[in-house]
C-alpha cells in the first residue's frame, strides 16, 4: 500500500510551484485542475500536468492529479489527453464531487480503454473518491466498493458544509461554530466515510485547513483525524507538511507499546499462559492486531 499521510495540494497551472512541490516531504504531490484552475486556464494546466508528469523526476514518490468533476465540460478531456499523453507516468487520478457509484465506474470504463489503446496494465492507474456532498456520503458504501481501481476515499469538508448549508468561515476550521454546538460537527461525515472505506479495504484521508497560517488549527485537525483512524490529510501549504507527517506517523511511545504487546503475548504463549497482561491492562488478540497495525504502519514510513 503507497504511503498517503500528507498530500500536498499544487495549483497544476504554475509550473514553479510544482517544480517546489517535488523536492518537498510530502508523500504524494496532486496537481489539481479543478478548484485551483479557472475555466480559461484549465486547458494550459493540462498541458502543463503533462509537462510535469513526464519531466521531473519523481523518485518513488505516487504521482496524481485531480481532474474537473464529471459534471463539467471539461472531465473526459482531464482524462482522455492526459493518460493519453503522460501514459504509465500517471499513478492515481482524484475524482472530485463523486455521488454515486456509476460516477467513479465511468472513470474506471474510459481509463480502461485508453489502457488497451496504449498498450498499459489493464486497473494500473488508480483512483482516490472525494465526497463532498450529502449524496457522496449516503451513497458512501457503495461507492467505496465500486471499481477495484479505488485505492482512498478524501473527506471535502468545504464542499460538503456547503452542500448541507453548515456555516463554516474557514475551511477545515471549527472551532468558532462549535460554540454553539456540543461536538465536532464534522464527525459524523468523516466516522461514516471512513468506516466505509475500511470495510472495502481503503484508505481514508481528510481534507485540508484553507487557512495554512493557523498551525494550532492544522495541529488539532490532523490530531482528531488520526484518532478517528484516518490515514493522512492534504494540505494547501508547505508548511502544514512537517505537522501532518509528525500525527499520522506512529510515535515512539506507541511503538514500544507494540512491541511490549507483540513480546508479551508471545512470551505467552511460549510458556502455556491464556492470560497476559501489561501494567495491570488485560492483551487479547484484539491488543495484537492493534499492535501489528501500528508496526506495519511503521515500517511503511521509513
Amino acid at each position: 500500500m503507497r504511503r498517503n499521510r500528507s498530500i500536498l495540494s499544487v495549483p497544476a497551472g504554475s509550473w514553479r510551484m510544482i517544480e517546489k512541490a517535488v523536492s518537498l516531504p510530502t508523500d504524494l504531490v496532486l496537481l489539481d485542475l479543478e478548484d485551483a484552475i479557472v475555466p480559461d486556464l484549465k486547458l494550459e494546466a493540462r498541458r502543463v500536468v503533462i509537462r510535469a508528469l513526464t519531466e521531473l523526476q519523481w523518485g518513488d514518490r505516487t504521482t496524481a492529479y485531480r481532474c474537473n468533476g464529471l459534471e463539467t465540460q471539461y472531465f473526459y478531456r482531464d482524462i482522455i489527453d492526459i493518460v493519453e499523453a503522460a501514459g504509465s507516468a500517471v499513478d492515481t487520478i482524484v475524482v472530485p464531487k463523486v455521488g454515486r457509484a456509476e460516477d467513479l465506474i465511468v472513470v474506471d470504463t474510459l481509463l480502461s480503454g485508453i489502457e488497451l489503446g496504449l498498450g498499459l496494465t489493464p486497473g494500473a492507474i488508480k483512483l482516490h473518491g472525494q465526497i463532498e456532498s450529502a449524496r457522496g456520503l449516503i451513497n458512501v458504501e457503495s461507492i467505496a466498493s465500486a471499481t477495484p481501481r479505488l485505492e482512498a476515499l478524501v473527506f471535502g469538508p468545504g464542499d460538503y458544509a456547503a452542500n448541507i448549508r453548515m456555516p463554516m468561515e474557514s475551511i477545515g476550521v471549527m472551532d468558532r461554530w462549535d460554540e454553539a454546538y456540543p461536538g465536532h460537527r464534522l464527525h459524523y461525515p468523516m466516522l461514516r466515510m471512513l468506516v466505509a472505506a475500511r470495510a472495502a479495504g481503503l484508505e481514508a484521508i481528510d481534507g485540508p485547513v484553507a487557512n495554512y497560517k493557523d498551525g494550532e488549527a492544522h495541529r488539532r485537525s490532523c490530531t482528531i483525524a488520526r484518532s478517528l483512524g484516518f490515514d493522512g490529510k492534504w494540505c494547501i501549504h508547505p508548511d502544514q507538511l512537517a505537522t501532518t507527517n509528525e500525527i499520522f506517523s506512529p510515535t515512539e511511545r506507541e511503538l514500544t507499546w507494540a512491541r511490549r504487546v507483540i513480546e508479551a503475548y508471545e512470551e505467552a504463549v511460549a510458556q502455556g499462559r491464556g492470560a497476559v497482561s501489561i501494567d495491570g491492562t488485560m492483551i487479547d488478540v484484539a491488543s495484537i492486531r492493534l499492535a501489528e497495525t501500528t508496526i506495519e504502519a511503521a515500517k511503511r514510513f521509513t
